[in-house]
């Protein structure tokens, strides 16, 4: 399972389309997402703050095209990999769409 961060208004165009593309498929060629152990990571850095997202889960065998793990941008002091979709996301690969919160300080807990 993957994750991507989304948000509600986004989600609700995906899925009245059958697919979501979106913000970084057309420029960045590739659909970013995260692994569950580190979804944080990007969450705080790119959404701190923000209570309209929701988290994503996909199911890989779903997907029309197999994630490729590649660094990050910029790369994880630890080097961390994150799985990147290049291609459009079937609304049929999300297995849930759930709410997702910063803390007060608006950072990202970790999920785990």
């Amino acid at each position: 399972m993957i994750l991507h961060i989304c948000p509600r208004d986004a989600w609700a165009k995906a899925l009245a389309a059958g697919v979501y593309e979106g913000d970084t498929l057309a420029t960045d060629g590739f659909i970013h997402c995260s692994a569950e152990e580190w979804v944080h990571l990007p969450a705080t850095m790119l959404f701190r703050g923000r209570t309209d997202l929701l988290l994503l889960e996909i199911a890989e065998d779903r997907l029309p095209t197999p994630v490729v793990w590649e660094e990050g941008d910029p790369p994880h002091p630890e080097g961390a990999l994150f799985p990147h979709l290049y291609a459009a996301l079937p609304t049929s690969a999300v297995v849930s769409a759930r709410e997702y919160l910063p803390g007060e300080d608006g950072t990202f807990a970790p999920l785990r």
